[in-house]
């Protein structure tokens, strides 16, 4: 276990050295970032595996605080996933999940919902289908 509080390990408490200065913490609570609201604006059904996607409109202005700006920048190349944007900003899932309502419902994002699972396939058809393709000549 490397330094930082106790209970968690060195990489967690640093997670990117420019948001923090390059020292051990950030020198903003994560919570902030959220503006204090207990939930996000407009969309609720934001997944960790929501992939974001960067519009063409101009970067956010005052609207928005600096957080916004790091989210909107780093979606600026292609698309990322909640859980990879939260990784790279240094900020908790839920606090990223915050940030990019806001951007969608500004229109500088657009959020797509995650692939959904494959049903499974039924053996029986498959098992017909080869009985099929192998009597043919």
């Amino acid at each position: 276990m490397t330094s930082g509080r106790p209970g968690t390990s060195g990489a967690a408490a640093t997670p990117e050295p420019g948001a923090q200065g390059g020292r051990g913490r950030r020198l903003v609570p994560a919570y902030l970032a959220t503006g204090g609201r207990e939930r996000p604006r407009g969309t609720s059904d934001f997944d960790r595996l929501t992939l974001l996607v960067s519009t063409d409109q101009q970067p956010p202005e005052l609207e928005f605080g600096p957080e916004h700006r790091r989210l909107w920048t780093l979606l600026r190349p292609g698309a990322l996933t909640v859980v990879e944007c939260s990784a790279h900003l240094g900020l908790p899932v839920s606090a990223t999940v915050f940030l990019a309502a806001d951007l969608v419902g500004g229109g500088h994002l657009l959020a797509r919902s995650p692939v959904p699972k494959a049903e499974e396939i039924d053996r029986t058809l498959i098992e017909r289908l080869l009985v099929g393709l192998r009597a043919l000549p």
